[in-house]
């Protein structure tokens, strides 16, 4: 994933420090903080909101208390006019200063901030609500169905208590009349039989609050069962068969998104030992003996000497907060990187390969933008069915939350997200030529959503407005794509911009462009520039900041760029796949090619937004839209369709799909560098609570003999596919070992961070933090198979998407199963690497399919490129 880039750039400006007594001082206040937000996120004692409701959803970088601004407007949002005062969790009243004079006078050691949280608003006229936040998650809770039983279970049970005890039973064992005995007497002579009513009703709320507390233990023990992870595909065991039965029995009758959310368990926190072993193992193939026996003699140090220390706090932190990891993993690799988004971060998510449902630009971005609204609304209802993995394990949908009405604010240091609530976000932000649009989705009685055939009239309206762009707004949006620090202070002159707030407060983004390269163009050759101008476009076309960037063609393609911060590929995929069925199959277009319905001759046009940018905002949009435009010209995107077979044929080879691809990989990669490298493969930790990913090394012993094999000629076939067997048993155990919290590179990520914490240096984790990425994969789930008919609609299947490289001189892969007989590869690599190249690594990728295909004999033959035993470059690691 992109997410592989932003670990291998994350900076972490703590200082030195000094040591001695003081040295727990820096890790405790930080292990402390993140316990605290994980309980604040729930027991918070106040909510800020403003017209807009944005709110804070990350700890801002507040300075040292000892240089904390008094005065309100320093605390100001950037791009708000707010003049509230945050609540942090130890108060301070220095004398006032500047926030940037503030951030300047930190100590070195304080400047990344104490990461507490503070909310304010980002709107005006500002408005505090005081309201206990624990009493309105629980409702909320309750309403969306995130507990096994809903209000309508607490209803039927005081009905049941009322009807018994009308009929002279008594389910309560005598505790009713108990209650009704110590209530005091409120109007028991004019309405008798209401003290009787109101005694029943609190038995009745007591009853229901014990049972669906025991359902929620019992649940969270039951998810605890990690067995699933062993089973042989297509096959259950007793054990696991029992336990999937008792997790649906008490689920309840018909479990949503957020059922099993407060059931799910912590992430364990794996031995030191055990990781360190599991590391050694991973790089043993890629170094020297000389290398290797030199780490290994730092790991051993390393083991004996710090991690003792750094294990013990890590698992205070384990134990007090909801995840050990996920919060620092957001903090120092998303929201501290300072790096630009364009390519490094985002991912972009195609459609379709070949085909568009209309060739109207303005019908299909109607239905697409009805179809992600009516998803928000089913969203926040809390409507869909859970997310599970193969079916089976329950995962958690803490991302979801953050997926509409979200925006990354720039900092100096570090940035934030920003969310908006539904009820105040209806309407989405439209690029067009340089010209920016606010576009209502809402409207009629009650404040509908509007029907497809009316948004694509006021989508129609912006493609027909002849107003050119204003020099100063056309390349506004290449600030998002400047190097965070710059687009910060560009940004602290725009404050008082309410086309920002509009921006910024929209449910997303929508980007109208025409196709890119010429109309004439090969298929394969238009899927390369959908992926790319997808991927960085022109430079200024993209509101990186935005969680969802929906980028419309003119030929009626589309496709998202994501903003990685709040979420990984899983969670907008899986809406992205909601959307495209609903588009194509339910929403559908008339013979035309227009939305389905009438026009509204009296629905508002979209309002055009005026943008006074000052002279230094002005002044900085050319740096940035030079920068741009170097980095979306170095970067090469190549869309490889790979149709010979797909994961039917892998089934027949009784071989983990996912295991074909990454050894199929390692053979291509071996062919196009003469070599092997460090490979990421990103794996999802979301059965755990606020689980986000974990990495799997799929370059292990034995898949570089399997490879070594391949490409010597003089080994029979039986023997490559003995060695494919133990690679792919290999790879699996890997993958088994990430999904149950049992991996090896985001503990060390955290061990790393509390070694600067303290400060304890290290140089066995400063090696593993040096490490490059050369090769980084992915693969993009088919969440929801039963929305799509590939049989029958080979055309309309979605194709996954992909990313930028993690390393200048590497390959980004990422690849999507779909159906049964088709395999989706996205590479990307930049162009001004001298050893990779797209294209190539494409037909490796071809070539390398074909050949482990043909070890078992299915009637698959080998490529005709460089078969098993052909030449290849010389190997750099002998």
């Amino acid at each position: 994933m992109a997410e592989a880039r932003q670990a291998a750039t994350f900076r972490l400006e703590l200082g030195q420090g000094t040591r001695g007594p003081r040295w727990w001082n820096r890790a405790l206040k930080e292990v402390g903080s993140a316990g605290l937000r994980s309980w604040r996120r729930s027991l918070a004692q106040c909510r800020v909101r403003g017209d807009f409701g944005l709110s804070c959803l990350a700890p801002l970088p507040l300075p040292h208390p000892a240089v904390l601004p008094a005065h309100p407007r320093a605390w100001a949002l950037p791009g708000s006019r707010c003049s509230c005062k945050p609540r942090p969790l130890w108060g301070a009243s220095p004398a006032a200063a500047p926030l940037s004079k503030v951030l300047e006078a930190q100590p070195p050691e304080a400047r990344p901030g104490w990461p507490w949280r503070a909310q304010v608003a980002c709107s005006f006229p500002p408005v505090l609500e005081r309201q206990p936040a624990w009493l309105l998650s629980r409702q909320d809770d309750v309403l969306r169905g995130a507990c096994p039983g809903g209000a309508a279970s607490g209803l039927f049970l005081f009905a049941a208590i009322q009807g018994a005890r009308f009929v002279q039973l008594d389910p309560s064992l005598g505790l009713v009349d108990w209650i009704k005995a110590n209530l005091p007497d409120w109007g028991a002579r004019r309405l008798p039989a209401f003290q009787g009513a109101l005694a029943a009703a609190v038995f009745a709320g007591g009853l229901w609050t014990a049972l669906l507390l025991t359902l929620h233990v019992v649940l969270r023990l039951l998810l605890r069962y990690q067995g699933w992870l062993s089973e042989p595909r297509g096959t259950l065991s007793l054990p696991t068969r029992s336990w999937l039965a008792l997790v649906r029995i008490f689920s309840g009758r018909r479990p949503t998104l957020y059922t099993y959310q407060r059931s799910l368990p912590c992430l364990p926190l794996p031995s030191t030992a055990g990781t360190v072993a599991k590391y050694l193992e991973s790089v043993r193939p890629l170094l020297p003996d000389e290398d290797f026996q030199a780490l290994s003699g730092q790991a051993r140090t390393f083991l004996q000497a710090e991690a003792p220390r750094l294990q013990a706090l890590l698992g205070l932190k384990a134990w007090w907060a909801t995840n050990y990891v996920s919060d620092w993993w957001e903090e120092y690799v998303y929201l501290r990187s300072q790096s630009s988004l364009l390519g490094g971060s985002n991912y972009y998510i195609l459609d379709f390969l070949s085909a568009a449902p209309t060739p109207l630009q303005a019908a299909r971005a109607g239905n697409a933008v009805y179809a992600m609204m009516r998803f928000r609304e089913r969203l926040r209802r809390g409507e869909m069915e859970p997310a599970t993995l193969l079916g089976l394990r329950p995962l958690c949908s803490a991302q979801y939350r953050r997926m509409f009405n979200t925006s990354r604010i720039p900092g100096v240091s570090r940035d934030r997200l920003c969310h908006v609530s539904d009820s105040r976000s209806c309407h989405v932000a439209v690029l067009h030529q340089g010209r920016f649009f606010r576009l209502g989705t809402h409207g009629g009685p009650g404040g509908r959503l509007l029907s497809p055939r009316v948004l694509e009239q006021k989508f129609q309206h912006i493609l027909d407005d002849p107003a050119p762009a204003r020099p100063s707004e056309e390349h506004l949006a290449a600030l998002t794509a400047a190097p965070r620090a710059l687009w910060a202070q560009a940004r602290a002159s725009l404050r008082a911009e309410a086309a920002l707030d509009v921006v910024e407060g929209a449910a997303f983004f929508v980007c109208l462009e025409d196709t890119p390269g010429p109309s004439d163009a090969a298929p394969e050759v238009l899927l390369d520039q959908l992926a790319q101008s997808l991927l960085v476009g022109t430079g200024h076309s993209r509101w990186l900041d935005k969680s969802l960037n929906l980028v419309v063609f003119a030929g009626g393609r589309m496709g998202l760029n994501v903003e990685h911060a709040w979420a990984d590929a899983p969670v907008p995929s899986h809406m992205w796949e909601a959307v495209l069925a609903a588009d194509c199959f339910e929403l559908g277009y008339s013979a035309n090619g227009h939305c389905r319905g009438t026009p509204d001759p009296e629905a508002s046009p979209p309002e055009r937004l005026r943008w006074v940018v000052p002279e230094e905002v002005a002044a900085a949009v050319p740096l940035a839209l030079r920068e741009a435009r170097a980095l979306a010209r170095d970067t090469e995107c190549h869309v490889l369709p790979f149709a010979h077979f797909g994961r039917g044929f892998t089934r027949r080879c009784r071989a983990p799909a996912s295991s074909f691809v990454q050894l199929a990989l390692q053979l291509a990669r071996f062919r196009d560098q003469g070599g092997f490298c460090l490979t990421y493969e990103a794996c999802m930790t979301r059965a755990f609570l606020e689980g986000r990913t974990e990495t799997v090394r799929p370059c292990t012993e034995e898949s570089c003999a399997f490879v070594r094999a391949m490409q010597d000629p003089r080994l029979p076939n039986a023997q490559r596919l003995a060695l494919f067997r133990a690679a792919a048993d290999k790879h699996r155990a890997l993958c088994r070992a990430a999904l149950s919290g049992e991996g090896v590179d985001r503990h060390l990520f955290c061990l790393y961070l509390v070694s600067r914490f303290l400060p304890l240096p290290s140089p066995f984790l400063t090696q593993v933090r040096a490490e490059q990425w050369k090769l980084s994969t992915s693969q993009s789930p088919t969440q929801q198979p039963q929305l799509f008919d590939p049989a029958n609609h080979p055309d309309f299947v979605c194709c996954g998407g992909g990313f930028g490289p993690a390393d200048d001189d590497g390959y980004g892969v990422s690849y999507i199963f779909m159906g049964e007989s088709m395999v989706t590869f996205h590479i990307s690599c930049k162009v001004s690497s001298p050893d990779t190249d797209a294209r190539r690594f494409g037909q490796h990728i071809q070539d390398a399919m074909l050949d482990v295909a043909a070890l078992f004999g299915l009637g698959v033959g080998p490529s005709t490129g460089t078969r098993p035993g052909g030449a290849a470059r010389e190997d750099k690691n002998s």
